[in-house]
């Protein structure tokens, strides 16, 4: 009798989820096609209200509480600095600065429930629950900046390793007969990825009516790559004293590909120190009981 019961029962929940989905998307449905008229007017408030999308109606309001409190307590500098790093990592979005900061204030605000979860609800107590209190609030609180920072440099990475291709582009392009902003066009359309997406925003720049020089600048502000910084300074120095652009772009090109096998090196270099931490608590430890195990037991059966 009792799985009967339970099968109405989970039918009936069904059927109702069902009825309130159905309706639901029927709504949304006749809504969409009610934006979709131009003349169309609705004269009740509420009405005018559920026409706009559940994210509007109910997301945004909750974004904008939480980027206020954020701006209350955040210092002065804060929102510019972060939109420095945003800009950096390629997220030129307008509310992108807001979004972070949401993000922080409710990292800040699950710090608490995180002390709680360990000590209260795991009844976790000494060092190892100071431990796993202390990662879990460090993770909300730093985690965003964290992601933040490493999203930065991957593109900045991304644009050492595309610079010197990109220029090689460029020198066949100029030595071909086309003029560097034509030349950056086409290696623009041609190849994808970070850098070439910063040329293009120059380029843009650049049409709608800014000189060439604070389109190069403002790019390499928004980038802050070292490499990139040296290559617009050697432009803007060519087209200051009048030095041959192919012959700039030629020598940056050399230039760049040098500086990239030089990081390569020293990554290389650096490889065997870092393995040596994971040797040492990890690999050195089993190799040990491995092969020093078997003289301790028979020693210890000895005597």
């Amino acid at each position: 009798m009792l799985p009967i019961a339970l099968v109405l029962l989970a039918g009936a929940i069904g059927l109702f989820l069902w009825t309130v989905l159905a309706s639901a998307d029927e709504k949304a449905t006749v809504r969409a096609s009610l934006r979709q008229l131009d003349g169309y007017e609705v004269d009740n408030v509420r009405d005018q209200e559920l026409l706009k999308p559940m994210s509007e109606r109910t997301v945004e309001p909750i974004m904008d509480r939480l980027v206020a409190i954020g701006k209350r307590f955040t210092p002065d500098g804060y929102s510019d600095k972060v939109r420095a790093r945003l800009t950096a990592s390629g997220n030129t979005s307008l509310d992108a600065v807001d979004r972070f900061i949401a993000i922080k204030v409710v990292g800040f605000a699950l710090a608490p429930v995180m002390i709680f979860l360990v000590f209260g609800f795991l009844k976790m107590g000494g060092m190892m629950g100071l431990v796993l209190a202390g990662l879990l609030c460090a993770v909300m609180i730093y985690g965003p900046d964290a992601i933040l920072n490493r999203r930065v440099e991957a593109r900045q990475n991304e644009i050492r390793q595309m610079l010197p291709d990109v220029l090689d582009l460029l020198v066949i392009s100029v030595e071909a007969g086309l003029g560097f902003e034509q030349a950056l066009d086409r290696t623009v359309s041609s190849v994808p990825g970070a850098l070439t997406a910063e040329f293009g925003r120059m380029l843009g720049e650049v049409r709608a009516g800014s000189s060439r020089a604070n389109a190069m600048r403002a790019m390499e502000k928004r980038t802050d790559v070292p490499e990139l910084r040296s290559f617009v300074l050697a432009i803007l120095q060519a087209d200051t004293f009048g030095v041959s652009i192919g012959r700039v772009l030629r020598s940056q090109a050399d230039e760049m590909r040098i500086k990239r096998r030089q990081m390569a090196q020293e990554k290389a270099q650096k490889a065997p120190v870092k393995m040596m931490i994971p040797m040492v608590f990890c690999v050195f430890p089993a190799l040990f009981v491995v092969v020093i195990g078997p003289a301790i037991i028979n020693i210890s059966q000895n005597f």
